[in-house]
């Protein structure tokens, strides 16, 4: 097995309380593309969990396709079923570029050289397996890029602290679990990835 080209550390606490978590994530690399994808049940407990699980195993079966057809896929298994909100980041080696989408209140952070963060917008809403439009932003993938992808748990003023700009994503959710509230108002889910190129 060659060196991973995404470090990967995560960090996951069900809301207080709880015993399941309504949130699912999955990562995964090939030869050709890194993907990680976020999803939130609506509400918490055993429900949350199933729907944001199913979403999970549909963008595991099909991740070698592009963001907005995951998207797609992911929509049509929740009909019938508790929604759930999204974020997908998908990594192109080849290509060196990278795609997000976000539906709901999954966020993503970059941080690049000179520990320059930005912040995406993610759309408004949630996925339930009604029509909606989908918007997937596009990037140039940099040397040297962290990526934080976080579910509702994380609060804004958590993003602010210096540690999201470490280089070593072990410590970053180290940091993270250290430094918030002990007792989750939400479900959380906080990935850290790290691709030095």
């Amino acid at each position: 097995m060659t060196q991973p080209k995404v470090q990967v550390s995560v960090f996951q606490q069900p809301k207080e309380g709880n015993t399941f978590c309504g949130d699912s994530y999955f990562y995964n690399e090939t030869e050709d593309h890194f993907i990680c994808a976020i999803a939130d049940g609506l509400g918490s407990g055993e429900y949350a969990m199933e729907s944001s699980q199913a979403v999970i195993d549909i963008i595991q079966e099909n991740n070698h396709v592009g963001v907005e057809e995951l998207v797609l896929k992911s929509n049509e298994i929740l009909f019938g079923k508790r929604g759930v909100v999204l974020g997908i980041l998908k990594i192109d080696f080849n290509s060196e570029s990278y795609s997000f989408s976000s539906i709901g209140n999954i966020g993503i952070m970059t941080v690049t050289d000179g520990n320059i963060k930005k912040r995406n917008i993610p759309n408004n809403g949630y996925l339930a397996g009604y029509k909606r439009h989908i918007k997937v932003q596009n990037y140039k993938l940099q040397k040297n890029t962290t990526f934080i992808m976080f579910s509702d748990g994380v609060q804004d003023k958590e993003l602010s602290k210096s540690f999201f700009i470490d280089n070593d994503v072990k410590r970053i959710t180290k940091a993270y679990e250290m430094t918030s509230d002990k007792n989750k108002k939400d479900d959380t889910t906080l990935i850290a990835m790290r691709y030095e190129g």
